[in-house]
C-alpha cells in the first residue's frame, strides 16, 4: 500500500518506544505536514517554516499538545495576541487562524491516520478549532495597518535628504560605514523608483539592469528584470520587466554611481547581486527594514511607516502622473486591477487637478452648445 505524503504511519518509527511519546509524536506531526506541504511544492522558508513555527507558538502558549486543543485554547491564543503593546491587525489574525485550520484539517485528514494513532497512543483524537463562528470573517477589500500610506512628495524628499545626509554624518565623524550608508540610500532610492517589494529588491543581480529601446538616454538603467516577484500559492516567482518611467530619470546617475564606483568596493566582480553586504554577501529582506527604519526616523516619518509605503507611493504618483491604470497594473505585477487600487492613495491637489479639468470640459462643451 503506498502511504500518502505526511502520512502517521511513514513518519513515525515502527517498533520504537519512546521516552517522551507527546513530544515524539508532535515532532512527528510537524514533520509529516512539512512533508505534505512540500509535495505541494510551497516555498519552504517562506510558507512552511513560517506556518511550523506557528503551530509551535500555540503549543507553548496552551501548554497542549495539539490533539488536545480545543476551539477554547484556539479562542485564548488569537485573544492573547489581540492584548499587550503591540496587537495584531485583523488580516494577521486571520492569516493564523487559516495557518492553525490549515494544520487542524491535514491533522483530522483520514489519508494521514493521525487520528488512530492519537486515539490508540492518548486517548484523544484532534479536531478542528478553527470554524465561521469563532473565526475572522473576510468583509473588506483592505485590512491591513490603515497607518501605513503612500508618502507625498514632500515626505520621499524628506527621506531621501536624509539619507543623503547621513552619509554626510559619517563621513563628517571620519568613522567606518559611509559605504553601507551610500548603498542604503541608493537601495531605497530604486525601490520607489521601480516601485519594489523587499524579496524583488534583494534578489536582484546586477544583470538584471537592462536598456530599454525606446529609452536610449536611460542607458543600461532603462528597464529592470524583476526574477523573485511574489507568486502565487505552490507557484514559482512572478518575473515582469518594470520600465523606468522618465518622471524617475533622476535615478539613472544614482545607479551609475552605485554601480560603477561605490557597490565595486564592496564586492568588486565576485557577487552577482545588485545590493550587497561589507562581507560580500547578498542583502537580507532584513536589512530593507532597517535601512528604512534608520532614514526614516532621521526624516522625522511616523514610526509605523515601513518600506512597502515606497511601493505604495510609486503606484500612487503613477496614477497623479496620468500613466493608465493597466500600465500601474503591469508596472508592479499585481493580477488584478482591484489589488492596485487598494495601494492608492491619490492627494488633495492631484483630485483639485481632476476637478478642474473636468469643470473646464464641461464648460467648454456649454459654450459650443450656445455658439
Amino acid at each position: 500500500m503506498i502511504e500518502t505524503p505526511g502520512s502517521a504511519l511513514l513518519v513515525l518509527a515502527d517498533g520504537v518506544v519512546p521516552l517522551d511519546p507527546e513530544s515524539m509524536v508532535f515532532r512527528a506531526m510537524l514533520e509529516g505536514w512539512a512533508c505534505q506541504q512540500r509535495a505541494r511544492f510551497l516555498d519552504e522558508r517562506e510558507t512552511i517554516d513560517p506556518r511550523l513555527a506557528l503551530v509551535r507558538r500555540m503549543v507553548a502558549f496552551t501548554g497542549l499538545y495539539p490533539w488536545q486543543w480545543t476551539p477554547a485554547e484556539a479562542e485564548a491564543f488569537i485573544s492573547d495576541l489581540r492584548s499587550g503593546l503591540r496587537p495584531i491587525m485583523v488580516s494577521t489574525a486571520r492569516s493564523y487562524e487559516i495557518t492553525l485550520q490549515l494544520f487542524c484539517a491535514y491533522l483530522t485528514d483520514a489519508h494521514y491516520q493521525w487520528g488512530r494513532v492519537c486515539s490508540e497512543r492518548f486517548g484523544a483524537a484532534p479536531q478542528q478549532v478553527f470554524h465561521e463562528w469563532n473565526s475572522v470573517k473576510h468583509i473588506a477589500d483592505y485590512e491591513g495597518d490603515p497607518r501605513r500610506r503612500p508618502l507625498d512628495y514632500d515626505e520621499v524628499q524628506a527621506l531621501f535628504d536624509a539619507a543623503d545626509g547621513r552619509v554626510e554624518q559619517i563621513r563628517a565623524r571620519r568613522v567606518k560605514g559611509a559605504l553601507p550608508a551610500m548603498r542604503d540610500a541608493a537601495l531605497l532610492k530604486t525601490v520607489y523608483a521601480f516601485g519594489l517589494r523587499r524579496q524583488e529588491t534583494v534578489g536582484t543581480d546586477c544583470v538584471d539592469l537592462r536598456r530599454c529601446p525606446k529609452t536610449p538616454q536611460f542607458g543600461q538603467f532603462g528597464a529592470l528584470n524583476v526574477r523573485f516577484g511574489k507568486s502565487s500559492r505552490g507557484g514559482p516567482p512572478k518575473r515582469r520587466t518594470v520600465l523606468l518611467v522618465p518622471e524617475m530619470d533622476w535615478i539613472v546617475p544614482v545607479l551609475r554611481q552605485w554601480t560603477e564606483e561605490v557597490r565595486p568596493l564592496l564586492a568588486g566582480r565576485s557577487h552577482p547581486a545588485l545590493w550587497v553586504t561589507e562581507r560580500c554577501g547578498r542583502l537580507h529582506r532584513r536589512s530593507v527594514n532597517d535601512a528604512f527604519e534608520k532614514v526614516a526616523r532621521l526624516a522625522g516619518l511616523p514610526a509605523e511607516l515601513d518600506p512597502h509605503c515606497l511601493r505604495y507611493s510609486y503606484i500612487t504618483h503613477l496614477v497623479e502622473f496620468d500613466y493608465p491604470q493597466r500600465f500601474i497594473q503591469e508596472q508592479v505585477g499585481h493580477l488584478y486591477a482591484s489589488t492596485t487600487a487598494l495601494y492608492t492613495g491619490v492627494s488633495d491637489e492631484y483630485r483639485t487637478r481632476l476637478l478642474l479639468r473636468a469643470l473646464a470640459e464641461h464648460r467648454d462643451e456649454l459654450w459650443g452648445e450656445q455658439g
